[in-house]
């Protein structure tokens, strides 16, 4: 369901569930652990399936990320994120400390990073996730647009949920993030 297309008085009585809520529908059974979905901002939302370029690159960023990082971080590949009371996103890509990725009471709740790779998803990442990260403070948050070959570089984030600088590289050029030494030729994610 697209909350924006929906009508004012039907989303004012919609039933937004929360992290806590969320856990014990898993462990009830209610929804299976594989179930394909994450809570974004108190929805439940579906994952599309992927593709053979959208699971290329998730291979190739965790490649390169996992060269570069030092001891103080840790990759994590499409693994929850609890950002709030309201939403525990699974990106595809996370860099978090490794301190927050060592606890085994709790996933981590922040990340200095965070990549999705947009196919059908594109709007979604766009406008909800961007959204949903800036609140969080995540410091920098990449969309890999697979319909344009582009990595969309979002930083700098607002409270308000937007982010002040949004940047684009493509092919020949390379995404480097801010917040972490971190890098990828863009053209290689593309073949």
């Amino acid at each position: 369901m697209n909350v924006a297309n929906v009508s004012t008085d039907v989303q004012e009585r919609l039933r937004r569930i929360r992290v806590d809520e969320y856990h014990r529908m898993i462990e009830a059974g209610i929804l299976a652990e594989d179930e394909g979905v994450q809570l974004v901002d108190g929805m439940l939302v579906a994952m599309t399936p992927q593709g053979r370029a959208h699971a290329y690159v998730i291979q190739e960023l965790t490649r390169a990320f996992v060269g570069q990082v030092d001891d103080g971080f840790r990759v994590l590949s499409q693994l929850p994120l609890t950002l709030s009371d309201d939403s525990e996103p699974e990106p595809d890509l996370a860099i978090v400390g490794a301190r927050e990725a060592g606890s085994t009471e709790r996933h981590p709740g922040s990340a200095v990073l965070v990549v999705e790779v947009a196919g059908d998803s594109l709007r979604l990442d766009r406008r909800t996730k961007a959204a949903m990260y800036a609140r969080n403070g995540i410091p920098e948050y990449w969309i890999v647009n697979l319909a344009e070959a582009v990595v969309e570089i979002h930083a700098d984030p607002d409270p308000s949920g937007l982010y002040r600088s949004v940047s684009v590289r493509r092919r020949g050029e390379t995404a480097a993030a801010r917040s972490v030494a971190v890098s990828v030729d863009v053209g290689s994610l593309f073949p």
